[in-house]
């Protein structure tokens, strides 16, 4: 660091841009080796990145402090780096359009989207702002070629709500600074409140005059100082967030709460140094207090909406133990997950977490994949099986051979799909969010009003009845109703294993009048299993099924595969294999010839037989052995073991089930008929069921359709709402609007009953928040509520939206 000044080098302020760092600053960047201090989380978030990208030497040879923003830059020179980082590939649409997401702190209100979404709006370029309130992120779309991530980044600092690309570990950082600071204002306006009731509740017992004036004087004097602490830093979010709307010429829930704690506090200082009139400390310290509860409780409900989110990104390792020289030597260099290429090999302890997805090179082991799927029993892998990226190793250390690289794993897509699971609104939340806004404005014109009306009518009560109105109603609960139970919902389901890619997916699940099928792949589990074993002679069933599991041990044929699965216990050894392309294989086990496959085939080892003739999508695989005819293995695509459980859910449900399957009539009628399913379709090519799933929503329904592989595409993004299965193809999921993650039918029967609970809870926030404002604001007007009682009402109206709202994060969890 010789470069630097020694000024600088002995500077004991920010390391970024010089500033003073106020006392118990958390922020710091390991630049060098060193912890060098920071004096706000921007300057933090502009030497990580510099480091990040490989730019130190910035710091090395610079001669100066950076620019800040009172020296007449918006923001820092360096954020400019964030452009470059926001424009590599991953990030951009085909249609040549960036997108990001970014972590938003300082939000204090529902009603503060609003406010971000107008103001990005306004920005030339920017193509889509979503504010989820829930998880505290902000989806971002723009034109390159009008607008930069830093021009975003700065319109967000100028309204109050510094914005940062959306890292997990400074995320999570973030909530807990914020917690702290929440609970430190927290604590001091408890305190504050508790001290003022001391005094206050003389004065509200003395109703005969035995409180002598000067007493009173003191008691009121007293109660100003210890409301000061609670006015000057708890109130801070809500003063800061009022200021920052108003210089934006909007309105947030925190101008009118601003407002009156402002209007009651000057009303009661004004009060105590004329020494006469009402004072209001105890109101305004209670209020503070209260609505501090509904923050906190607030801000709790958002770091548990992002928790599973949270763990899948938390999930993908930054680094990997690389094998160069395998096989020749084992010895290993730790690199980053990123560097990662097809080919390489990697070793994977035991607990770790695999890098990329790769294929298991030697030995067996067994790995968790409760992460990926919510599935929890541990799954044995043997060398050549498939090991998706973002699973645990459960079992013993492992070599892998790496088939795609990090970024493009099985976890790190998972984790692309889930983040833009946030980037839209259902149509009640942009509802309700347009509402919100309107009613503080007419809150305010409101509150005008009846300071006016009682100036008139009763002058000595005009003053604490218009703080009333302004504290008593509670936009905020309108604004949560909403974003809060949905939010809760899609968590809960994440960890059953439901990921939720559209935000109309719950919305319009319980709205839904018509389930619609596919078949193979979906009711079917999409690879045949053994159906029955028609035994000749007196052979024994099990010694039937080991012979053919012997010949077929090193078959990957699925009709092989399902005989190897079908066979238990200890199978014999079997050599001389021979295969016969599209006839079977031969072989001998014990020292006896057999053979396995076609009829014709096996008759020329067997001699001569009447096959019966076959039965629709069943297939025949004969077992012979020299002048002996030993078995017939019936295999045939089989049906899911909780198919018929969900089809029952939702014929209860009272919606109507079909099927609508590519197969034979017959085929598509027998599964059909074995899971209760009155309306089956067969023969259908994918313009057919298209066309199908049309006349159904021209007629009115609402379908809901679920899917699994290429020829499904069509029908699923036509469908009012789609369910792809985790294991299909991922053009299917990428057009459906929500993915199974766990393969298992039963996750789609929670979904919608989850979807059914989640619709409830939000028909009963919006309700209660409705009803109370209509209760509460004619009667603050009328003079019936006090300041006190207001601010009461209207921080337990929040609470009871959020805690109504968490009860959804309660559902089962799969198995």
């Amino acid at each position: 660091m010789s470069a630097l000044p020694r000024e600088i080098r002995a500077h004991d302020g920010c390391f970024h841009c010089g500033l003073p760092v106020p006392a118990n600053s958390h922020w710091a960047v390991e630049i060098d080796g060193l912890s060098r201090s920071m004096c706000c989380p921007g300057c933090e978030a502009v030497a990580q990145a510099i480091v990040q990208n490989g730019m130190t030497d910035y710091y090395r040879n610079r001669t100066d402090f950076a620019v800040t923003a009172e020296q007449g830059a918006a923001l820092p020179a360096q954020l400019r780096l964030y452009d470059q980082a926001a424009s590599n590939d991953a990030s951009r649409n085909p249609d040549g359009m960036l997108e990001a997401t970014l972590s938003v702190d300082g939000l204090r209100c529902a009603a503060c989207v609003w406010l971000i979404e107008r103001r990005l709006g306004q920005l030339p370029g920017v193509m889509a702002a979503n504010m989820n309130v829930a998880t505290g992120r902000l989806f971002v779309r723009w034109d390159p070629a009008q607008c930069k991530l830093s021009g975003i980044l700065g319109a967000m600092r100028e309204i109050g709500y510094p914005a940062y690309p959306f890292d997990p570990a400074r995320h999570e950082a973030q909530l807990r600074r914020s917690g702290r600071t929440l609970g430190r204002q927290l604590f001091i306006a408890g305190l504050s409140m508790m001290q003022v009731m001391m005094y206050a509740v003389p004065a509200y017992l003395a109703t005969d005059g035995t409180l002598e004036s000067d007493m009173a004087a003191l008691m009121q004097w007293a109660s100003l100082l210890l409301t000061l602490p609670a006015v000057v830093y708890s109130a801070q979010p809500f003063f800061r967030g009022a200021w920052a709307a108003l210089r934006q010429r909007a309105l947030t829930m925190d101008v009118p709460v601003a407002l009156g704690i402002g209007a009651a506090f000057i009303a009661s200082v004004a009060a105590t140094m004329r020494g006469s009139g009402e004072v209001y400390y105890d109101s305004v310290t209670m209020f503070i207090f209260l609505l501090l509860c509904s923050r906190l409780l607030e801000l709790t409900a958002r770091r548990r909406a992002a928790h599973a989110l949270e763990r899948l990104q938390h999930g993908l390792p930054d680094a990997a133990q690389k094998l160069p020289a395998y096989p020749a030597s084992r010895d290993t260099v730790t690199v980053a997950a990123a560097d990662l290429e097809p080919g390489d090999v990697i070793l994977v302890r035991p607990g770790e977490p695999v890098a990329a997805d790769a294929v298991l090179l030697e030995g067996q082991t067994s790995i968790d994949v409760s992460l990926l799927t919510g599935e929890s029993a541990p799954q044995r892998k043997l060398a050549g099986d498939a090991i998706p990226g973002g699973a645990v190793n459960a079992g013993q250390a492992a070599l892998l051979q790496v088939s795609r690289r990090a970024g493009a794993s099985t976890l790190a897509s998972l984790v692309r799909m889930a983040e833009s699971a946030g980037q839209g609104k259902p149509a009640l939340s942009q509802w309700a969010d347009r509402v919100a806004a309107w009613f503080v404005a007419g809150l305010l014109l409101l509150a005008g009003a009846v300071f006016l009306f009682w100036q008139w009518h009763d002058a000595a009560r005009a003053w604490p009845v218009a703080i009333a109105v302004l504290v008593v109603s509670c936009p905020c609960a309108l604004s949560l109703a909403t974003p809060s139970a949905l939010a809760a919902a899609t968590d809960s389901l994440l960890r059953r294993g439901v990921l939720i890619l559209r935000p109309h997916v719950l919305e319009t699940l319980h709205r839904a009048t018509h389930v619609v099928f596919d078949k193979t792949g979906t009711l079917t589990m999409g690879k045949p299993v053994l159906r029955d074993v028609c035994l000749y002679g007196d052979v024994e069933r099990e010694t039937c099924l080991h012979i053919a599991a012997a010949l077929e041990a090193c078959s990957a044929h699925p009709l092989a595969q399902a005989l190897a699965a079908a066979a238990s216990g200890k199978r014999p050894n079997a050599s001389e294999l021979m295969q016969f392309p599209g006839q079977g294989i031969a072989g001998s086990v014990d020292g006896i010839p057999y053979r396995l496959g076609r009829a014709d085939f096996v008759a020329q080892l067997s001699g001569r037989f009447l096959a019966p003739a076959g039965m629709p999508g069943v297939s025949a695989v004969w077992l012979g052995r020299e002048g002996r005819l030993l078995a017939r293995f019936d295999l045939a695509d089989g049906l899911r073991d909780d198919a018929h459980d969900v089809v029952e859910r939702f014929r209860k449900a009272g919606k109507q089930v079909m099927l609508l399957s590519g197969d034979q009539q017959a085929m598509a009628q027998e599964v059909a008929q074995k899971l209760g399913i009155a309306d089956a379709l067969g023969n259908q090519l994918p313009e057919q069921k298209l066309a199908y799933v049309q006349r159904l929503q021209h007629e009115g329904a609402v379908v809901a359709m679920v899917g699994d592989g290429i020829n499904d595409c069509a029908v699923l993004g036509a469908a009012d709402v789609s369910f792809a299965m985790g294991s299909g193809a991922a053009l299917a999921q990428s057009h459906a609007d929500a993915v199974l993650l766990t393969g298992r039918l039963e996750a789609l029967a929670d979904a919608a009953e989850s979807a059914s609970a989640a619709m409830a809870v939000v028909r009963q926030n919006l309700a209660w928040a409705m009803v109370y404002n209509m209760i509460a604001i004619p009667a603050a007007a009328a003079g019936l509520i006090s300041p006190w009682m207001s601010g009461i009402g209207m921080s337990v109206s929040s609470m009871l939206v959020i805690a109504n709202a968490l009860r959804l994060r309660g559902g089962r969890k799969g198995s």
